[in-house]
């Protein structure tokens, strides 16, 4: 823990107003661009559909940057990966790491519920300035919702998406921001579609006669059973904080490790055994065009997940000592992030909600994650970077194996892009 804290403390005296500013900006962007797709789609609801997603896109970019910002005090990373000199190598980086941060971001925007946020700020938006403006408008026609058209849509957008991909190399290079476009929409309409079904699924589920009878038992087991009744609230409410205390920052260290991996990334998992063998040997025994196509195909189906692969087995590497620290320093900042809360909103003193809290709550309270924020970031590209150091330890002790031709198990190596 005290490499970790040395490590972002470094971080934060060199970059910490570029973090913020980069903070401020994503924010700033954000709400810019939910602005503008309600504006649009009080009219257009297509219109809006296709420009919501650059809300989440100017977050992202926020976050790529102040992770890409604090990479040259990574000591670790800059022995293995060194940072790119040219300018061109630079957007080529960031456009990598954009593209490959866009399904695990929005899957980390949708759990915590931050994509909720910016479709109801949306659809709010929309209505004030449906009954400002005097029209109806059809931003309420269902385009962020499950029908047809959002499935045409999502399919349209990705194998746009698939042939920038493929021609990639033939193309024109400003086309990569058309790219990154296309795979976050498809994602987020995924991502948005997904959460409405699973919403619908378990409001069905939840009023099934079944789960009311279940609902029942347990009430009446609580009553009769008051010891049960405890351990069943104490299960219920180590699972609920688990997920803010242990997953939390496991996305966060996954997320920079998909930024952080299209540089860096560990030998992959092999699977061990004698049927596992047989298996491989089977399949170098196959045509050659087969295992071609069959490679082709794979690569396809698996390039969106690789970057998260990646991240997950350099943590599952790096041991549960280090990673256990890493979480309690999180841990730690979560508890800060409410003291600081508490501070800012006592500095301001007892105040008329309707006349000062609800005109200036917005202003006041952006206090804390331009506190939090800068830190959280060290604190994460830190872990990250001694997670590293980690594996680089380890492949020194593994250097004899490596001499002798064969790859270190847990050594991280340079990879492309």
């Amino acid at each position: 823990m005290i490499a970790i804290l040395s490590g972002a403390g470094r971080q934060l005296l060199a970059h910490w107003p570029a973090i913020m500013a980069w903070f401020l900006a994503g924010t700033l962007a954000n709400w810019a661009m939910i602005q503008l797709a309600a504006w649009v789609g009080a009219y257009s609801a297509l219109g809006g559909a296709l420009l919501l997603p650059l809300a989440i896109l100017a977050r992202l970019v926020s976050y790529v940057a102040m992770f890409l910002v604090v990479r040259d005090g990574m000591r670790e990373m800059r022995r293995i990966a060194p940072l790119p000199e040219s300018g061109a190598e630079r957007r080529t980086q960031f456009l990598d790491a954009l593209l490959g941060s866009i399904l695990p971001f929005v899957a980390f925007y949708a759990a915590w519920g931050l994509l909720r946020e910016d479709v109801s700020s949306y659809y709010t938006r929309v209505l004030e300035l449906g009954m400002w403006s005097g029209e109806e408008g059809d931003g309420q026609n269902g385009w962020l919702s499950l029908s047809v058209w959002t499935v045409a849509l999502i399919v349209v957008a990705f194998a746009l998406r698939q042939v920038l991909r493929r021609f990639a190399k033939r193309l024109p290079r400003w086309l990569a921001v058309f790219s990154v476009y296309l795979e976050l929409l498809w994602v987020f309409l995924t991502a948005t579609l997904i959460g409405d079904v699973v919403r619908e699924v378990t409001a069905w589920v939840g009023s099934r006669q079944a789960l009311v009878w279940v609902d029942d038992v347990r009430t009446w087991l609580s009553a009769q059973l008051v010891p049960v009744a405890w351990l069943w609230e104490a299960v219920e409410w180590v699972l609920g904080e688990a997920g803010g205390i242990i997953l939390l920052p496991l996305a966060w260290l996954a997320i920079a490790g998909v930024v952080y991996g299209q540089a860096v990334a560990p030998q992959p998992v092999r699977v061990r055994g004698a049927l596992a063998e047989a298996a491989r040997e089977r399949w170098a025994a196959a045509p050659a065009w087969l295992r071609a196509r069959a490679r082709d195909v794979w690569d396809e189906l698996v390039a969106r997940v690789r970057p998260i692969g990646r991240a997950l087995v350099l943590m599952w590497r790096a041991g549960p000592v280090l990673i256990g620290g890493y979480v309690l320093l999180y841990t730690v900042l979560l508890a800060l992030e409410s003291l600081v809360g508490i501070g800012v909103t006592r500095l301001f003193g007892p105040n008329d909600v309707g006349g000062f809290w609800m005109v200036n709550d917005q202003l006041i309270l952006l206090a804390i994650p331009v506190i939090i924020e800068p830190l959280r970031i060290v604190l994460v590209s830190s872990s990250y970077d001694q997670v590293i150091g980690r594996l680089r330890g380890r492949s020194a002790d593994a250097g004899a194996t490596a001499l002798s031709g064969a790859a270190p198990a847990e050594a991280p190596e340079r990879v492309e892009g």
